[in-house]
């Protein structure tokens, strides 16, 4: 039922005029006879002012009413066709409004229909309950039961969000659940043994082992922390601290050290990075920006994992004159020292393993932009296009793997 909603909606008031305008007329050519000019007249001026329903339909009703009483007085053609028009705004008042409106409405309607009959009662009682029944009831109750069609699916549709949402609120709650017992745990874990192997060096042990357990012990500090903010944010979005933020973990402005940082790291296992940061990066919105950062994160791991720990890896963020981003990454595959003989092109993910190209998808179809990924020469290519600003009415994006 959910086109009653749909078309008796207050915006749709306009397209039901028409409607009935169209039959009203259709009536005066071909139905009433004898139509003369000051009919046509009064059948027009009546029309014109149920206009004002889209505004106020008691004032329209309530007007169209006075126009009936005139027609009825002096003996004007069109009185049964102002009466359906009155008949129709009672409906549209029922439809819209509750309570005073309708009452007054109804009364008002009611004694204008029955005004010629009312100084004959009791003689005439029968003809004022009849004209009241179809005048006034139908359009009563036709216009009640809309309104309850209407009402009913409102509270479905919101019944049905509230269902998602504790749906969707108690999943949350199973991920920060196993997040904290499984992952959390193990990273705790990971964190102490490393805190306990640098301590344990020996004297002379080579300052490589030192700087990896080091740089090891820093960033499962920092991961075990994400992990922990990422739990309190899926037990509950809404007491995020106010250095939290949903859509990012780095300030935009922030963007080309936090940038620098994930570089850094990967140059620290050995992977040659040419990097071109733009200046202007520091201007882009938290959700580009974030974006930005894990493409980034995703794409040097990712030649770590497939090229090797020396691979030679061109980086670029780039802001371009229209405020849109362009994100260039390129590897040159894996070298002979890595592999032992021959370079190999890095392979794509096998099954189970490409989860971080599904998210870089979905970062990138989120803000509407372009990814290509994909082989080049020995090594692989990645190529992101983010636009200046999320077009959300944008259709289905093609994206080239």
């Amino acid at each position: 039922m959910a086109w009653i909603e749909s078309i008796f909606e207050p915006d749709y008031i306009s397209v039901r005029l028409g409607i009935l305008l169209a039959a009203l007329v259709g009536d005066l050519l071909w139905i009433l006879p004898g139509v003369s000019g000051r009919d046509w007249v009064l059948a027009l001026v009546a029309l014109a002012l149920s206009a004002i329903c889209r505004w106020s339909t008691l004032a329209a009703l309530l007007i169209q009413s006075g126009v009936l009483l005139f027609a009825d007085h002096y003996g004007f053609g069109v009185a049964p066709l102002l009466k359906v028009l009155a008949c129709v705004l009672l409906f549209e008042l029922a439809v819209r409004a509750t309570g005073r409106q309708v009452v007054v409405g109804a009364v008002v309607l009611g004694v204008v229909v029955c005004f010629n009959l009312l100084d004959k009662l009791p003689a005439t009682i029968g003809a004022v309950g009849y004209r009241m029944v179809i005048v006034v009831g139908v359009p009563l109750l036709l216009g009640g039961y809309v309104r309850l069609v209407r009402d009913a699916a409102r509270r479905e549709r919101d019944s049905a969000a509230e269902r998602i949402a504790a749906a969707r609120a108690a999943e949350r709650t199973a991920i920060a659940r196993e997040l904290h017992d499984l992952v959390a745990h193990h990273v705790s874990s990971m964190v102490l043994r490393v805190g306990v192997a640098r301590h344990v060096l020996r004297p002379g042990t080579d300052p490589r082992i030192a700087e990896v357990l080091d740089d090891l012990h820093t960033s499962s500090t920092a991961a075990l922390a994400d992990l922990r903010e990422l739990v309190g944010v899926l037990r509950d979005p809404a007491s995020l601290p106010a250095t939290f933020s949903a859509t990012a973990f780095v300030d935009p402005g922030g963007l080309p050290d936090a940038l620098t940082v994930v570089i850094d790291r990967a140059r620290a296992t050995g992977l040659r990075i040419d990097a071109t940061i733009d200046p202007a990066a520091t201007q882009l919105d938290p959700l580009r920006g974030i974006t930005v950062l894990r493409l980034t994160q995703e794409a040097l791991a990712n030649t770590l994992r497939h090229a090797g720990p020396t691979a030679h890896v061109t980086l670029s963020v780039t802001v371009e004159p229209d405020d849109s981003v362009q994100i260039q990454i390129e590897d040159g595959g894996r070298t002979p020292r890595d592999s032992g003989d021959t370079p190999t092109v890095w392979r794509p993910a096998g099954p189970g393993e490409g989860h971080g190209l599904v998210g870089m998808r979905e970062r990138v179809e989120l803000l509407g932009g372009h990814l290509s990924v994909g082989p080049i020469g020995k090594g692989w290519h990645l190529s992101a296009t983010l636009p200046a600003e999320r077009e959300k009415s944008r259709g289905r994006r093609e994206i080239e793997v």
